[in-house]
């Protein structure tokens, strides 16, 4: 029998006592009991946001919190600002021109981070735009992205709001909420918090709050106002994903007993052992912004990116993830997030250099393995 690996960036790897948690026998949502667990997660979320503002919690992916994000800030005929670094930033412009909202888009090239001065510009263009979507990490690319520069630019701003898509950055690397002036901060289970897929997170400013009081677009299940009124009474406003909430309660507990510095700290070596690996193989990587939640490496020349990728999951029993749109075959993309430690990297770069020899490629194998290894040796007594 093959051991399985998932190396991707989401789903992610789950503890075995996080699947036992959620295995315990369901209780009811509309009781005490649920309530307190409920209470101190929310509290623990506040932790992790970094903020003192309510956090509302979805039964959704990332983007139901995304579109949540929309419709509870904007008005049909309203403008936008979008930063579009790779895939997921082009979402946010999806979503906008459904409801009718006119999306400025400033496009990025795929592995770049923004220039702040050309948000500045756009900004001072369009000084109605009541929003800025943006990525804190664009997962496609592997490109971590100015959060705090670009809240600078907008914190001060009374009737704009930024909107930071942080579903692979929130509890990755620092991205306090308050003191940087973030309003709405959006995540989701299956990345950081190293839970299976069903829950999103979204942080909420008093900013926020306020300029959702005006915001016209159509929502029902999304209402930041009915979740806010739950919030008050110690539940939801629609039925929860119970166990996924039981198993959130047990990761934010191991979270807060940790401390975000260790948890940061955590990511920050993952991805740097495993950047150290591909430069020691030759290899190059994709991003010029590189971020601790993923490393994206460029695949050598005349080789596919998702030949690699399927070598791995049906040979090799590893996964990780591949390319998107005009990134995919050109990349291989390999996931710091999850249930996962530095003797995974050591597997994923072992399985890396395997692959690439069997495609012909001329590369000494153990190199990668022995960057990755000497990185870790030396951190070791840090």
């Amino acid at each position: 029998m093959q051991k399985r690996y998932i190396l991707a960036p989401g789903p992610v790897a789950v503890a075995p006592e996080v699947m036992a948690k959620m295995a315990e026998p369901i209780i009811h949502h509309r009781t005490s009991q649920f309530s307190a667990i409920l209470t101190k997660v929310r509290e623990n979320l506040q932790y992790l946001f970094q903020t003192s503002n309510d956090v509302i919690i979805f039964a959704s992916s990332g983007t139901g919190a995304m579109e949540a994000s929309v419709v509870n800030m904007l008005s049909p005929g309203d403008t936008a600002i979008v930063i579009r670094a790779g895939k997921f930033g082009e979402r946010w412009t999806e979503l906008c021109e459904k409801y009718g909202v006119k999306a400025v888009n400033i496009d990025v090239t795929w592995g770049d981070a923004v220039d702040p001065q050309k948000v500045k510009d756009e900004l001072d263009r369009y000084p109605d735009a009541k929003a800025v979507f943006m990525q804190a990490h664009e997962t496609s690319t592997g490109a971590k992205q100015p959060v705090k520069e670009i809240a600078e630019l907008t914190r001060h701003r009374e009737n704009t709001v930024l909107v930071i898509d942080a579903i692979t950055a929130l509890g990755v690397y620092e991205l306090p909420m308050d003191d940087w002036g973030l309003d709405v901060v959006v995540t989701g289970s299956q990345k950081a918090l190293a839970l299976p897929p069903g829950l999103s997170m979204v942080g909420v400013s008093e900013k926020a709050w306020q300029m959702s009081k005006a915001a016209k677009l159509p929502r029902f299940y999304f209402d930041f106002a009915s979740e806010k009124k739950a919030i008050s009474k110690q539940t939801t406003a629609f039925t929860p994903a119970v166990s996924l909430i039981m198993g959130l309660s047990m990761v934010l507990e191991e979270i807060r007993s940790q401390g975000l510095e260790a948890v940061f700290r955590h990511h920050r070596e993952l991805a740097e052992a495993t950047r150290e690996g591909a430069t020691a193989l030759g290899l190059k990587l994709f991003s010029r912004a590189v971020s601790e939640a993923v490393t994206v490496i460029e695949t050598p020349e005349g080789i596919d990116g998702q030949a690699i990728v399927k070598k791995l999951r049906e040979q090799y029993g590893i996964t990780i993830a591949g390319g998107q749109g005009q990134a995919k075959g050109r990349i291989i993309r390999i996931s710091h997030m999850g249930y996962l430690c530095q003797w995974d990297m050591v597997i994923a770069m072992a399985a890396i250099e395997r692959a690439l020899v069997s495609m012909g490629c001329p590369i000494e194998l153990g190199k990668g393995v022995g960057a990755v290894q000497a990185y870790f040796s030396k951190s070791e007594g840090k």
